[in-house]
């Protein structure tokens, strides 16, 4: 039997002196993005936001315009098969202090560059790259409204 479960969860990033932090949890030894569970009356991004909340303590501000979806297929203990959908929002944080909930042994923020060598999942590096991307686009595009 299969089991579909739906997720979400945000790539959270800060800006200190000219240069773009990606957050990473570690869990397990693995780092990853904040992520969980949608619960029952939740739309995506209200899951995005509480759980991110939840696991970082930071005050986030959702950035509009980007939304990444991740399917993966994994087994539960004793065979299950589970359908796992995430759906991923952008968020900013003004802070550098996490404080990671008990699920996670800790943290880091880490460059760009630094992100995508060190974390755990294909999924998380074609993510942060899509975010990276996504913020360049839209810092070029605010110059050039700037100019008008």
């Amino acid at each position: 039997m299969l089991i579909e479960e739906r997720s979400a969860g945000a790539v959270v990033f800060r800006s200190e002196d000219g240069n773009r932090y990606y957050l990473l949890l570690i869990n397990a030894g693995r780092l990853d993005l904040p992520k969980g569970q949608i619960e029952q009356g939740e739309d995506e991004i209200a899951a995005a936001m509480r759980e991110t909340k939840e696991e970082t303590g930071l005050e986030l501000t959702f950035i509009s315009g980007f939304r990444k979806v991740v399917e993966y297929y994994y087994a539960r203990p004793g065979g299950e098969r589970v359908h796992k959908i995430v759906t991923f929002f952008l968020a900013e944080s003004k802070t550098k202090e996490v404080k990671v909930s008990s699920e996670h042994q800790g943290y880091v923020w880490l460059s760009f560059e630094e992100a995508i060598k060190k974390a755990s999942y294909r999924s998380t590096k074609v993510l942060l790259t899509s975010a990276e991307n996504f913020i360049k686009r839209n810092l070029i595009q605010q110059k050039i409204d700037a100019k008008y």
